[in-house]
């Protein structure tokens, strides 16, 4: 199964390291005018520079998906600039710092805060590239969620599970709402995978001991990669998913 992305424009939140990189670079190997977006500027230059070194550029845009605003002014100045908006990976999302404590310890800020990433942000993106895919009557939204959508959190995080949660439920909803103009919406939830500072730092404090059991949970024995995750993205922006939409894929070796 080949895939090619020519003439389609894409645009990549997160895309400043971990899976939103992996997917940014794919995507601009495979043809596609990529819009790569994060916060993090540095981190988000190297992404570019890895691009421009396999010989395939992409476009930074730097800014908060959190920002409604800011998040409209993106996918219209990409519209302008384009004359089209085919793809759209919400990536962008993570534990912002926090760590697992008991339920009566977590304060208002730090809810609202993990929603506003993981679950806020996706249905602004989403919000804003909807009227150019209607037009054109072609769309392929991929949501990047998280094994703690469909189950349970390792961080422990309460607010981190049901953000997840809800952005496979709006996946689902969009789905219906978004099909009779030909866009499909699915999602990926990913196993833990050393992708980024936060899950390698998850992934030490572990220890040898709590490395060597979550790696026996997994059927095939082994963590995954970002590559791993971005040939799910990869397959469900493609024509060979153009009947596949309203799905959670997992993508965990097998739990």
């Amino acid at each position: 199964m080949q895939f090619r992305f020519d003439g389609r424009t894409a645009i990549v939140t997160g895309a400043a390291h971990g899976f939103g990189r992996a997917i940014a670079l794919n995507f601009a190997g495979l043809g596609a005018r990529v819009v790569a977006c994060d916060v993090l500027d540095s981190e988000l230059d190297e992404t570019a520079r890895l691009a421009a070194e396999q010989g395939t550029p992409l476009e930074v845009r730097i800014f908060d998906v959190t920002d409604r605003s800011a998040v409209r002014a993106m996918a219209a100045e990409t519209l302008a600039r384009t004359g089209r908006i085919d793809i759209l990976v919400n990536d962008a999302g993570g534990v912002l710092g926090q760590s697992g404590r008991p339920i009566e310890e977590i304060s208002e800020a730090d809810w609202r805060a993990i929603f506003a990433v993981n679950l806020d942000a996706v249905f602004y993106c989403c919000q804003a590239v909807a009227p150019a895919m209607k037009a054109a009557r072609y769309g392929r939204i991929v949501n990047i969620s998280s094994g703690a959508g469909l189950g349970i959190s390792l961080t422990g995080i309460q607010a981190y599970a049901s953000a997840k949660a809800g952005q496979i439920g709006l996946t689902r909803q969009l789905a219906h709402e978004l099909g009779s103009w030909g866009i499909t919406v699915n999602s990926i939830a990913p196993g833990f995978v050393r992708s980024n500072p936060t899950t390698e730092k998850q992934w030490q404090s572990y220890g040898e001991e709590g490395q060597r059991r979550l790696v026996e949970t997994i059927a095939l024995k082994r963590l995954g990669s970002p590559q791993d995750i971005t040939n799910g993205v990869l397959f469900f922006a493609s024509d060979h998913a153009a009947w596949i939409t309203g799905q959670t894929l997992s993508i965990d070796g097998g739990r």
